[in-house]
C-alpha cells in the first residue's frame, strides 16, 4: 500500500524519485547554557538586549519620568464624488485601464454585455482582485454590467441616473 502511495506521489510530482535515502538531522547543541525567562517577561529594570524596561510607577529616586502621550486623533477624509469611467473592453490588455483608473480612485463601470464568455471570465477575475487588493467595492450595476467604487469614494445619485438612463445602472 505504502509503495502505491509513492509511486503515485513521485508520478504527481510531489517526490523526488532521486532521493530514496536520508541522512539522519542532528540538532546541534549550543555551547552555552541558555537562561530559561519568565513567561511574563523581563523583570522591571532588567537589561534586556540593550532595551531597559521602565516600571509602571515612577520611582523618584531614579530620576526617570514618564510621560503620558496625548490621544492621536485624525481627520477621516471626506468621501469623495467622481464622475464614472465607463469600460467597453474588447480584448484583456483593457483591464490596464480598469487598474489605472483604479489607482487614480475613480470609480469605474465595466460594460461585459458584448463580451465573449472566456474574456468575461478573465476581465471579472481581474475586476474582483483589484478590488479586493485597493479596498474598492465592486458590485454589479445590471446585467453583465460591474460597477468598481474606491473606498473613499460615492456615486452621486446624479451619475446613477445617468447611468441607468443608459442601460448601465438599476435601481
Amino acid at each position: 500500500m505504502a509503495g502505491a502511495f509513492r509511486r503515485v506521489m513521485v508520478y504527481l510530482g510531489l517526490v523526488d524519485d532521486d532521493y530514496e535515502e536520508y541522512e539522519p538531522y542532528e540538532d546541534v547543541q549550543p555551547a552555552a547554557p541558555v537562561r530559561v525567562r519568565s513567561a511574563y517577561g523581563p523583570e522591571p529594570g532588567e537589561m534586556t538586549g540593550g532595551v531597559r524596561t521602565l516600571p509602571r510607577e515612577p520611582d523618584p529616586s531614579s530620576g526617570v519620568s514618564i510621560q503620558p502621550r496625548p490621544a492621536v486623533v485624525r481627520a477621516m477624509a471626506p468621501v469623495q464624488t467622481a464622475k464614472v469611467h465607463i469600460v467597453n473592453p474588447a480584448s484583456f490588455n483593457d483591464a490596464k485601464e480598469i487598474g489605472d483608473r483604479l489607482k487614480d480612485n475613480q470609480p469605474v463601470i465595466i460594460n461585459l454585455q458584448d463580451v465573449e464568455r472566456d474574456l468575461r471570465y478573465r476581465i471579472v477575475d481581474f475586476c474582483s482582485g483589484a478590488a479586493y487588493v485597493l479596498g474598492a467595492h465592486l458590485e454589479k450595476a445590471a446585467d453583465k454590467v460591474l460597477l468598481i467604487t474606491p473606498s473613499n469614494v460615492e456615486v452621486s445619485d446624479d451619475e446613477k441616473r445617468r447611468l441607468q438612463e443608459r442601460g448601465l445602472y438599476r435601481a
